[in-house]
């Protein structure tokens, strides 16, 4: 029987069929073959259950503060920001699509809306200043990756949920790894910038560049009030994503007045399609873990892991080999979902300090973006950006060895997650 459950699950993925869907589907069928009638009845209300969080309540918002950005004219200043800082040097425009990946990650927290705005501003600038397309579009993907560390962090708020685990600590974890990884791809920048020549622009004035840091101060504002009010304890971070929908609101509106009434139905589109995709993927993943649950596979994993190694060290590594090619096969966020009730009591056994375990977790799952064969990323820039897919996985691979190099690093150096954390009393 589970013979047949796991062949289902893998035909349906190489169907093409959406991983959620792929989940249910498998679920279903596993109840049936065990003719257990109360798993069936009980499913509906387990869907159901799996959404029941307040913390999940941050997910639609955050959403709508990215899209409230993006028309709002806020997006666009703090890539132009950027650019007169820093466009001048060589590889300029390179570093530019790096630092507003930054900017942009504590705002959006979605890699994959990140990755798909991004590319459609960066990839056609940097051709027009004579960058290959397909370099264009792998920095583009590769840089993005910072939006699911770097606060407020949806893959993070989902974690946290199902773990126990405090979201506004794992939320101050995320800074200190997001700047690695973007003195990380600078670095790499650095090397391929003197190695293939890469071109720079002009340098700005000191009026521009006045100009725009005036310009880019309101939309600062964003990250600076949900970081500042998560610490201050003035509000949770579910309680931030709602306050960066008001002020992505009023400086769209009434500061930069680029937000305009008639988008407001594209906006509310966009983010009740997002949101359903993400919560549909929660939900369907959620049964899936309880047959999991079921079967006792939790009990069995740790078990044999705590047979295996006794050392926390060893378990890390095993777990980070494991998720890098899980994540290439399996979508992130359902990943997660699946794996959390299976990992969690090994942490525990291990002395693990699950803040720590939760952004390697996170960091590690979100490189799945741009692995193939399944990496939604590497879909999402190659269709946007018009590169085929061959080319960009070619592309990606610098970006690739480099993401999993600091993930290491991150994941054996634990101060670097946790000093913030600690200093702030999480």
């Amino acid at each position: 029987m589970t013979f047949l459950v796991v062949l289902a699950f893998f035909i349906l993925l190489l169907l093409g069929i959406p991983i959620s869907l792929v989940l249910g589907m498998t679920t279903v069928l596993y109840f049936l073959l065990v003719g257990n009638p109360i798993l069936l009845e009980s499913t509906p209300m387990r869907l159901f259950s799996g959404l029941e969080n307040f913390g999940l309540l941050a997910i639609p918002l955050f959403m709508l503060a990215g899209e409230l950005m993006n028309s709002g004219g806020i997006t666009t200043r703090l890539v132009k920001f950027s650019r007169v800082l820093i466009g001048h040097v060589r590889g300029g425009l390179a570093y530019v699509t790096i630092i507003s990946n930054m900017f942009l990650a504590s705002i959006l927290g979605s890699a994959n809306a990140q990755a798909a705005m991004m590319s459609k501003v960066m990839v056609p600038e940097m051709e027009k200043e004579g960058y290959k397309r397909e370099f264009s579009a792998s920095l583009t993907l590769a840089s993005s990756i910072v939006a699911p560390i770097i606060p407020p962090s949806m893959i993070f708020i989902i974690y946290g949920t199902l773990s126990g685990t405090s979201i506004g600590g794992l939320f101050m974890a995320g800074i200190i790894p997001g700047i690695m990884y973007g003195i990380g791809f600078v670095s790499l920048i650095a090397y391929l910038g003197y190695k293939h020549n890469f071109p720079k622009s002009e340098k700005a004035t000191t009026k521009e560049i006045i100009s725009s840091t005036i310009n880019v101060l309101p939309a600062l504002l964003v990250p600076i009030i949900i970081v500042v009010g998560i610490l201050s304890g003035v509000f949770t971070a579910t309680e931030s994503a709602a306050v960066a929908c008001l002020i992505a609101f009023l400086i769209g509106a009434f500061w930069y007045k680029e937000l305009k009434v008639k988008t407001a139905p594209k906006i509310l589109i966009n983010t009740v399609i997002s949101t359903a995709t993400v919560t549909f993927l929660i939900a369907m993943a959620n049964i899936f873990g309880w047959m999991i649950a079921f079967e006792q596979i939790p009990q069995l994993v740790a078990n044999s892991m705590l047979s295996f190694t006794e050392n926390p060290l060893v378990f890390l590594l095993l777990v980070n080999l494991m998720l890098l090619l899980l994540g290439a096969v399996l979508d992130g966020i359902a990943a997660l979902i699946i794996l959390i009730p299976v990992l969690m009591p090994l942490v525990v056994a291990f002395q693990i300090d699950p803040i720590h375990f939760g952004v390697v977790i996170c960091i590690n799952l979100t490189i799945g973006l741009l692995t193939p064969p399944v990496g939604t990323g590497l879909f999402i820039v190659s269709s946007i950006a018009e590169v085929r897919f061959e080319k960009l996985v070619k592309a990606i691979l610098p970006f690739l060895i480099m993401g999993i190099l600091v993930l290491f690093v991150i994941t054996y150096w634990e101060d670097a997650v946790l000093l913030i954390p600690r200093l702030l009393g999480f």
